[in-house]
């Protein structure tokens, strides 16, 4: 379809996340930025499920700091036909008459700097149907790609309740969870199963060869995992034990961490190595033995579909992982183990039965952003 036959002019995303801040590969940004290839888009920086709290001390404080600096920013084009966007909101104030007519009015202006009217509105971030009905939009999208309401800190029968309304009202409700889209497609008025993408060129293209320059002294067997380390999602207890069934392996955690320095601060053969840019994780992948992902067991893992499955698998290596539905999927690509001691045998498994790098490649090969991206343009066709 010509792009001038579409009935809307631009996208407006309400985000999952903070395009400054989180990891570039979640979802919505993805798909964002293959629809700028297309149309204008205006992605508005997530407007929060919860409110940071003193008791999470230090995180507390970098959350408010955080909040602040991308509001700061104002609006910025990032890259062709894609503005980001960080309104003043605060999300329990924007449930009020005088916090929603504040963030409609920011949106309507950020709207005609990007030159969208007829919007096709994107909806990632579930506190945003508290505005929907102030911005005329063309079609609606819901993204369910997590079980929000078991996002630790939020309201749960608020963001449930909420979550009910946009997938009954949505002219589409996307899902990337094969689980979620099994129990919930019946509560919609329209679904589709689309996956996450992987941005397959990158990550089978990083050079195993060439140690990131931190790795140099850090020898083989490495297992390694890159992402964030927060509670609910990564198992701190689960790893640490982990890494003391195995002291000859040396394990590199590539992210930031929400457990504090002195985590795993005895273990001689854990590496706390921070936070990196997207455009360094593919090397730290490609230089391990083994990549690992050793998450909780709980509500929000179950329905989990992670990207990051698809990226380990991209560079070829053998990846072990704590169970969780979606991995009936992959069960030729990825050893599942439940108790640590398990773990530790799967890894020594692939140490020594490493699988064949294309196999591991072909799996994710043909499920790239643009192919995702492609199916969701197509679905909103067959409508207009």
């Amino acid at each position: 379809m010509e792009d001038s036959a579409w009935d809307f002019d631009g996208v407006l995303c309400f985000g999952q996340v903070d395009w400054w801040y989180h990891n570039r590969t979640h979802f919505d940004l993805q798909i964002m930025r293959e629809f700028s290839k297309k149309f204008p888009v205006l992605y508005v920086n997530s407007l929060g499920m919860k409110m940071p709290k003193p008791s999470e001390g230090r995180m507390f404080f970098t959350r408010i700091s955080r909040k602040a600096k991308s509001f700061m920013r104002g609006i910025r084009k990032v890259r062709d036909n894609f503005h980001v966007f960080s309104p003043l909101s605060i999300p329990l104030l924007s449930r009020s008459a005088l916090g929603k007519s504040l963030l409609v009015m920011q949106l309507k202006l950020a709207l005609k700097y990007c030159g969208i009217r007829r919007p096709l509105i994107w909806v990632g971030c579930p506190t945003a149907y508290e505005v929907l009905g102030a911005i005329p939009g063309v079609k609606q999208i819901y993204q369910r790609t997590d079980r929000y309401e078991n996002y630790a800190g939020v309201d749960p029968e608020y963001i449930a309740r909420i979550d009910r309304e946009l997938k009954a009202n949505s002219d589409l409700t996307v899902f990337c969870s094969t689980k979620l889209f099994e129990l919930e497609r019946q509560g919609c008025k329209d679904f589709s199963y689309i996956e996450h993408g992987v941005d397959y060129s990158y990550f089978a293209g990083a050079d195993a060869g060439k140690l990131p320059a931190e790795l140099e002294t850090i020898p083989s067997p490495r297992a390694v995992y890159v992402g964030g380390m927060d509670h609910g999602v990564f198992d701190p207890d689960f790893f640490h034990a982990l890494a003391k069934e195995l002291p000859e392996w040396n394990f590199v955690l590539v992210g930031s961490s929400a457990f504090g320095d002195d985590w795993c601060g005895e273990l001689q053969n854990v590496y706390k190595l921070g936070k990196r840019d997207y455009s360094e994780v593919a090397a730290y992948m490609a230089a391990a033995d083994v990549l690992i992902m050793t998450w909780c067991r709980n509500d929000w893992i179950e329905v989990c579909n992670p990207i990051k499955l698809k990226e380990y698998l991209a560079v070829g290596k053998g990846v072990v992982s704590t169970p969780f539905y979606e991995l009936k999927r992959y069960r030729e690509n990825i050893l599942a183990a439940s108790t640590p001691a398990e773990f530790a045998a799967a890894m020594e498994r692939l140490r020594t039965e490493p699988p064949a790098l294309q196999v591991q490649r072909a799996r994710v090969q043909d499920i790239t952003w643009e192919v995702q991206a492609g199916k969701i343009l197509d679905r909103i066709a067959k409508e207009q």
